[in-house]
């Protein structure tokens, strides 16, 4: 018996549905390609949306149904590959009728912004403290700084910054985002018509929160970019990975051990979304014995967790992460964001505002890498 030819194959794929979008994968432009060896092996290459598709079992397994029905096919053979970005888009424009998506400035290869997401295993470590304040150290150098508060349900950066009861202007589809000690702000926080309102959002909709903060937003030219993620590995850090693939990741840790542990997997979460991690940061790290001076520190929370966090990505991701810096406790930093009063800029020369400095002259001084960047490069001829 003749074995199939590859158009017969592709027409009995078009039976096979995407386990997720649940349309024929032919249509999905899934269907790579076809051959049909002379033996009757039917070779079929299916792309598949991300690399860690949780249906690709389910896929393959329908995929090798639906060709072994056809007259002359001896075995199948399903190779999976994963869409390019260029792809991924495309299908995402077909999905929405054609309509293409409003654009992120800072996922162009053009864009100049560095974009740091500050990450946290668990919460109660500082997180959002240590972004607002390195965000008003690093206007105070002169740079032009936006703030993004991506911790939708936990979100605090607009009462840290004094101004959680502004709301942003519209104009037209745009929104400007609020000012707030030299910085310009969004939160969906802003966007909620009352401040107690609860968030209880899921995946695609958290998704979607986060695309217009950074697409709807009028942001202008920013120098550096600063997102609040929540804590943990949730939908939210997934989503800036994929968004933000040039964005670095801050791993915010406290001394002890228990601390330390779980952000190291917030940090091996950034590998998993193909982002690079740029430091680490360890807040509460000593509070400075009040009668002896600064060179006597008490650890309160022990010490060491944040160099573990380094040396521990470091050696898992293969590459040098260093440790940012280490914050002392100080009252003033709890107090100033409750106040709505940042103590990087109402008190510049403390100890612990410092060390929020030397970390903000640091990474806004850190060319923004070329890695994953398309340069605009063609070839010229010899």
């Amino acid at each position: 018996m003749a074995a199939p030819t590859a158009d017969q194959v592709t027409t009995a794929l078009g039976g096979v549905l995407d386990p997720e979008i649940k349309k024929p994968i032919t249509d999905l432009g899934m269907v790579e390609s076809v051959v049909v060896r002379e033996d009757g092996v039917v070779v079929v290459r299916v792309l598949l949306t991300v690399a860690g598709c949780p249906m690709k079992d389910t896929l393959r397994r329908d995929v090798t149904a639906a060709v072994s029905k056809l007259d002359g096919v001896t075995g199948v053979e399903v190779d999976l590959g994963v869409m390019s970005a260029e792809q991924r888009a495309a299908l995402q424009t077909q999905l929405r009728g054609g309509v293409a998506e409003k654009e992120i400035p800072f996922s162009r290869p053009d864009s100049l912004t560095k974009v740091f997401a500050i990450a946290s295993g668990k919460g109660g470590v500082g997180k959002s403290s240590v972004t607002v304040n390195l965000a008003v150290a690093m206007a105070r150098q002169g740079l032009s700084v936006g703030v993004l508060d991506a911790d939708i349900y936990g979100h605090s950066v607009p009462a840290m910054l004094g101004v959680a009861d502004e709301r942003p202007t519209a104009v037209d589809d745009m929104i400007m985002p609020v000012p707030a000690h030299g910085l310009k702000v969004i939160s969906i926080g802003m966007l909620k018509p009352k401040r107690d309102q609860v968030v209880a959002w899921r995946g695609p909709i958290l998704d979607r929160a986060l695309v217009q903060m950074l697409a709807d937003v009028y942001w202008g030219d920013l120098d550096v970019l600063l997102l609040d993620l929540p804590p943990g590995t949730g939908d939210i850090a997934i989503s800036v990975g994929q968004r933000l693939t040039s964005a670095e990741v801050i791993v915010v840790t406290t001394p002890q051990e228990a601390a330390a542990e779980v952000a190291e997997r917030a940090g091996t979460m950034a590998q998993m979304v193909h982002q690079r991690v740029a430091g680490v940061v360890e807040n509460m790290s000593f509070l400075p014995c009040p009668h002896c001076g600064p060179e006597h520190r008490i650890e309160i929370f022990g010490s060491g967790g944040g160099t573990r966090v380094a040396e521990t990505l470091s050696a898992r991701l293969g590459y040098k992460i260093p440790l940012l810096g280490e914050i002392p406790l100080d009252e003033r930093l709890r107090s100033g964001g409750d106040l709505g009063l940042p103590l990087a800029g109402a008190d510049p020369e403390a100890p612990a505002a410092q060390v929020l400095d030397k970390i903000a002259s640091t990474l806004g001084g850190k060319p923004r890498g070329l890695l994953g960047r398309q340069l605009g490069l063609s070839p010229v001829g010899r």
